[in-house]
């Protein structure tokens, strides 16, 4: 069955993101969270975190674009990106985003823009990567409402 196999896929995908160290089991609680009431919720989550990842990074150059820069304000928005990396399961980004702590902590710049630029990193294979999982979840959702229009004896309407 196309469903089957589709599923799988997503498994598959997700299961490598789990093994190249990108998620965590958190992401697989998210991913719980989901059921017919709430089709969409993986993919809102995952949009959440990117439209506040990507505001968080542009704060974090701004700091560091200064001469002098404000660590404290500094830390406390590497402060809210890992939060968020972990909230969401997002290992690799929750990581990159203790280093720059550290290096915020010891006041030294070049290591924070060295992190800054791992995070970047990070933040963009995910990205991509959370990309491609929502393409996949809209189409497991719509071959499910494809089907369930057929069961329901509306086979030559299509979705």
């Amino acid at each position: 069955m196309a469903l089957a196999a589709l599923k799988a896929q997503l498994n598959g995908f997700v299961k490598s993101m789990h093994d190249e160290g990108m998620l965590d089991s958190q992401f697989t609680q998210i991913q719980a969270l989901q059921d017919e009431s709430n089709p969409n919720f993986v993919a809102e989550v995952i949009s959440l975190f990117c439209d506040d990842a990507k505001r968080i990074i542009t704060e974090l150059h701004k700091y560091l674009d200064q001469p002098d820069v404000d660590y404290h304000k500094l830390d406390a928005y590497v402060h809210q990106l890992k939060g968020s990396s972990s909230s969401i399961g997002a290992q690799r980004m929750k990581l990159a985003c203790v280093d720059l702590r550290q290096a915020s902590d010891e006041k030294n710049k070049e290591r924070c823009l060295q992190a800054l630029n791992k995070i970047m990193y990070e933040y963009c294979l995910l990205q991509n990567k959370f990309q491609t999982l929502v393409q996949m979840e809209k189409r497991i959702f719509a071959y499910e409402s494809n089907q369930q229009l057929k069961e329901s004896g509306y086979a030559g309407v299509s979705t």
